[in-house]
């Protein structure tokens, strides 16, 4: 009888180990999930700004006074920040670009031709991660004029992906912090965060039909009425069916039938340089 608790024993001890291990294993992945991002920033942003430094540096070459009969080309907008060029060398699905200041977010956005549940558990540069991308689907188009762009993203426990948007769960946070970036390669455009709250899980573009105008105007009561803990929509803001938004959506603390949304909407677009 004692060896067979011995053996039952070992065999306990061998499985606890085991799940130890796993979860352990689990915790560093997780620790490390959107580290490969960091690079990914740094090499968009840091490209973009050495090609600027060196037209800078061309524009210093040209003598001041030019003859009469040239005249000196005009700047047509805005200087892109992001280099798209570099970053669709790396993944043609790359299109966007987010940022929100005072938060994490500081993303490509992707999107896949044929599967889109592909960037779930996918990176940006193609590689398996369970940070996945920031991601649209095929029911937006990729230039953020339909009435409401879907934007997804992981909620990472180590504050990477979307995690940083229920910083928007404090009041004072969502008060002060309400601007969204969305980076095309020829334009920049700027958004106003009007909402923040926790929803249902349901698929918002299946479920609305956001061209229909009257759909969208009851839609837009709706969240102008939201209530309920660390629920926030500014009434101050105007939003009407002829706008366009963005809704960014996560989840929300591992609960399956619940989704984080932060809601923007367009407020200016600036063109870009004519490359």
């Amino acid at each position: 009888m004692r060896r067979k608790f011995a053996a039952l024993a070992a065999v306990l001890l061998l499985l606890a180990v085991g799940c130890g291990a796993v979860g352990l294993a689990g915790y560093f992945r997780e620790a490390e999930a959107g580290k490969g991002y960091e690079e990914l920033q740094e090499e968009a942003r840091r490209e973009s700004q050495e090609e600027t430094a060196a037209e800078d540096t061309a524009v210093e070459d040209v003598p001041e006074e030019a003859p009469a009969s040239e005249e000196a080309p005009t700047d047509s907008g805005v200087e892109i920040p992001i280099d798209f060029a570099l970053l669709q060398e790396e993944n043609p699905d790359i299109y966007a670009w987010i940022t929100i200041p005072g938060t994490a977010v500081d993303y490509p956005i992707v999107q896949h031709p044929e599967d889109d549940s592909y960037y779930l558990d996918h990176t940006a540069e193609r590689e398996e991660g369970a940070e996945g991308a920031i991601f649209t689907e095929a029911y937006n188009r990729k230039d953020f004029e339909d009435p409401n762009t879907v934007v997804y993203g992981h909620n990472m426990k180590n504050g990477t992906m979307f995690q940083s948007l229920h910083r928007y769960m404090d009041r004072s946070f969502f008060d002060e912090n309400r601007e969204i970036l969305i980076y095309l390669p020829d334009e920049i455009r700027h958004y106003e965060i009007f909402a923040a709250y926790l929803y249902d899980s349901r698929h918002l573009l299946q479920s609305f039909d956001f061209t229909d105008k009257t759909v969208f105007r009851a839609y837009l009561r709706d969240v102008m009425a939201v209530r309920g803990m660390n629920a926030y929509a500014d009434t101050q803001v105007p939003v009407t069916e002829e706008d366009k938004i963005i809704t960014l959506s996560t989840c929300y603390k591992g609960m399956d039938t619940k989704r984080y949304l932060v809601q923007a909407v367009l407020v200016s677009i600036e063109e870009g340089n004519q490359q």
